[in-house]
C-alpha cells in the first residue's frame, strides 16, 4: 500500500465560540459551524453563532492558520429560499474558508455568485458513487465531498481513486445507519424530517419517564427503549430502539454506538482521504477538547510514521468515554452494512 505524506485534516465541530476556540487549542485543522437559524442542520436552542460570534471565530482561526467551514447543510423551504441565499451571502461576508451544502439551487446560487468560494457537499446530499460525486463537480465545482457513513473502506478507497474532488470522511461521533439525506424513518414518529431539522429525534418530542425504578425513553409518545437501573442510556431514535420481535426485545436494525475509526487511519491516509470529520456541534466544548486532541495525537502519530502506528490504551479510553450507549464500533467501515 502506497503511503501518501500529505497529512489528513482534522476536521472539529463548533456549536458555540467556546467550542470553536476549544477545537483550535486541541489542533483542529479546520472547524465547521452555523448560523442560528433553519439554515443549519443543528439548530438548537442555546447553540449555534451570531455573525459577531463568527467573525471572532474566523478571526482566531485564521491567526493561527486554520480554516472555518460554514455550514448551511438544510434544504431549503418553498417560499423561503432568500433565507438560505442569505446565509451563503453571510458566509462569503465572513470569509469563512468554504460553505458545506447539500441543496443543488443553493450550490448553483453560490457557484454563480461567489465563484472563488470553495464548495464542499454534504453528508446530507447523500453522494455515496463517483457518478454521482463527479456530477457535483462537473455541475457546481465541488471541492470536497463529505461521505456518508454506510461505505466499506474498499468502497472508500476506490472512490478516493477514481475522482480528484477531496474526500472527507467521519472517524468519530454518533453514527447514522441510514445513508444520510435519504431517511425520512423519524419523521413518521415526531412529524420532522432529519432532512430539514438536522436531528433524527428533535427535543421536543423526546421524553424520560421513571417507570417502576426503569427508565422509559420515548418519541413522541412511542416507547423506544426502557432501561435498567444503573444500565447506560443512549439517546433515543428510532432506528437504535430496542424492540420486542417475535417475543425477544433486541435491537431491531442498530445498535446504539459511536463511530471510532482509530484502527483505521493508516488505511485511510494511504488511500487519499482528506479530512478526517468529529460530529457532535450539539455537544460540550469538553467533548471537543478531548476528542480532538486524542485525534490530533493519532493522527500525528500516523503522519510521523505510518507503518509502526498502533492505536494506545489511553487514547481508545478518551474516546469511549463520548460513545453513544458506551459502546463505539468501526461501522460499515469494517463490516457489510445490515
Amino acid at each position: 500500500m502506497e503511503i501518501r505524506t500529505t497529512p489528513i485534516g482534522l476536521v472539529a465541530p463548533a456549536g458555540s465560540l467556546a467550542a470553536l476556540k476549544a477545537a483550535l487549542n486541541a489542533g483542529a485543522d479546520a472547524v465547521y459551524l452555523g448560523l442560528k437559524n433553519a439554515t443549519n442542520a443543528r439548530n438548537f436552542a442555546g447553540l449555534n453563532f451570531t455573525e459577531n460570534d463568527i467573525r471572532a471565530g474566523v478571526d482566531q482561526a485564521h491567526a493561527m492558520g486554520r480554516q472555518v467551514l460554514f455550514a448551511i447543510n438544510t434544504f431549503p423551504q418553498a417560499g423561503h429560499s432568500q433565507e438560505w441565499r442569505a446565509a451563503v451571502d453571510a458566509a462569503y461576508a465572513l470569509q469563512a474558508d468554504a460553505v458545506i451544502m447539500a441543496d443543488p439551487g443553493l450550490l448553483a446560487y453560490a457557484r454563480d455568485r461567489y465563484p472563488e468560494l470553495r464548495l464542499h457537499l454534504s453528508v446530507q446530499g447523500s453522494a455515496t458513487h463517483v457518478d454521482a460525486i463527479e456530477f457535483m463537480r462537473e455541475q457546481f465545482g465541488i471541492s470536497r465531498v463529505i461521505l456518508p457513513r454506510v461505505l466499506t473502506m474498499a468502497e472508500i478507497g476506490k472512490i478516493c481513486a477514481q475522482t480528484t474532488v477531496e474526500i472527507e470522511v467521519f472517524g468519530f461521533g454518533s453514527l447514522c445507519v441510514m445513508a444520510e439525506g435519504r431517511c425520512l424513518l423519524s419523521s413518521y414518529a415526531t412529524g420532522d424530517s432529519p432532512n430539514n431539522k438536522g436531528v433524527c429525534s428533535p427535543a421536543h418530542a423526546v421524553r424520560w419517564i421513571d417507570t417502576d425504578g426503569h427508565m422509559d425513553a420515548r418519541l413522541n409518545g412511542i416507547l423506544i427503549d426502557r432501561y435498567a437501573p444503573g444500565e447506560p442510556a443512549a439517546y433515543p431514535t428510532l432506528c437504535k430502539g430496542r424492540f420486542e420481535v417475535e417475543g425477544t426485545a433486541d435491537y431491531a436494525l442498530e445498535e446504539p454506538a459511536s463511530l471510532n475509526a482509530l484502527g483505521l487511519l493508516p488505511a485511510l491516509h494511504a488511500m487519499g482521504v482528506a479530512a478526517l470529520k468529529v460530529e457532535g456541534r450539539q455537544r460540550s466544548p469538553a467533548y471537543v477538547a478531548q476528542v480532538v486532541s486524542t485525534l490530533r495525537a493519532a493522527l500525528d502519530a500516523v503522519h510521523a510514521d505510518a507503518a509502526r502506528y498502533a492505536v494506545k490504551p489511553d487514547w481508545l479510553a478518551a474516546l469511549a468515554r463520548h460513545a453513544e450507549g458506551s459502546q463505539v464500533t468501526q461501522g460499515a467501515f469494517d463490516r457489510p452494512w445490515k
